[in-house]
């Protein structure tokens, strides 16, 4: 059959609050493969399924993308995985919004042949999955503690930093993120799988953005409330960065707070070159998803299911600090480097 895109209809645009095959599908004659995302309006999963999108029509894959609403919107999710299997799908490519919610749906999908690879946020426990494919987010946002620390030099010993997370659930990707630019900074953690448990003077406090604008900038508010102090922002990702700037400005305080931050976007990295965002933690949303949709293509092809990088409990994709206001003892490239390989 020649490749051919498709607007796709699905079951799951027929339930109400649900949201439906999102973008086109690729049909091709080989092996069904789902991309469960946490939304469609994130530009990291708009990469994302870009990535896979080329990957399936290069490989003649089948290709079905949906996600959720809003990140956190988890019964989509399920609905998506049960829609995947009843399908017949061969693989799960998915970015879980809870990752302790989607493992018992995805058991049922593994029980019915389906290899499952967590993409960026890896399930709980992590062998939930067949694989992983994600940036080592710990490492992601160490990077920005250790250049946010070295950045204020004598000045970090008083810091008052606002913690702009993703979701109460704290899902994995929420708490390595968190925790890893607290041990960058040199804040001790306490229990390192959870958000909130430490008591360094330094913590303005935490909030939570949904990753969206809308959410950073409400969470920015709350905060500067609460600490009108605030020198550094630590955020979940970039649109929330962008939310949290524009609060920071509505209150006359952008030249003064440090805003730092993980994704690797052009949009996020068009920030750090204008000067809204310090620096930034680089991933490689398009690289987990075109690995991921080769992943299953083998997985049918041969039986193989994907290897681990060596040392880690999941396949690393890469991260790069990006700044335009270097640090020594972290290495970082410029905005204008990035821009060129912005989610590549």
């Amino acid at each position: 059959m020649t490749l051919r895109t498709l607007f796709a209809t699905t079951a799951l645009a027929a339930v109400a609050g649900f949201a439906s095959l999102a973008t086109p599908a690729v049909a091709a004659d080989g092996p069904l493969v789902c991309l469960i995302t946490k939304t469609d309006t994130n530009p990291f999963f708009v990469k994302m399924k870009e990535g896979a999108l080329a990957k399936a029509e290069e490989l003649g894959v089948q290709l079905q993308t949906y996600a959720g609403k809003i990140d956190g919107d988890t019964e989509s999710q399920v609905a998506a995985v049960e829609s995947c299997i009843v399908g017949g799908a061969k693989g799960i490519l998915i970015t879980a919004s809870d990752t302790k919610a989607m493992v018992a749906p995805l058991q049922e999908a593994r029980k019915a042949g389906i290899l499952v690879i967590a993409l960026d946020t890896s399930l709980e426990p992590i062998d939930s999955a067949d694989a992983t494919f994600a940036t080592n987010n710990f490492t992601a946002g160490e990077l920005i503690g250790k250049w946010a620390k070295a950045s204020l030099g004598d000045k970090a010993a008083d810091a008052k930093i606002a913690f702009l997370d993703l979701i109460a659930a704290q899902p994995s990707v929420d708490v390595l993120r968190d925790q890893g630019f607290m041990t960058g900074f040199g804040i001790d953690t306490k229990d390192v799988a959870v958000i909130g448990d430490e008591d360094d003077a330094r913590i303005a406090g935490h909030d939570v953005t949904n990753g969206n604008e809308e959410g950073g900038r409400t969470a920015m508010e709350n905060l500067l409330q609460k600490e009108p102090g605030i020198n550094v922002v630590y955020t979940i990702n970039e649109p929330a960065a962008a939310g949290a700037y524009e609060a920071l400005k509505q209150a006359g305080m952008a030249e003064d707070v440090l805003v730092v931050s993980i994704d690797g976007g052009c949009p996020g990295v068009n920030n750090v070159k204008d000067g809204l965002i310090g620096a930034t933690s680089m991933q490689y949303p398009l690289k987990m998803a075109a690995l991921g949709v080769e992943a299953v293509k083998a997985f049918v092809d041969t039986g193989k299911k994907p290897e681990k990088t060596a040392g880690l409990d999941f396949t690393d994709t890469g991260v790069d600090l990006v700044t335009d206001k270097p640090v020594d003892g972290v290495t970082s490239m410029t905005s204008e480097e990035a821009l060129k390989a912005c989610w590549g």
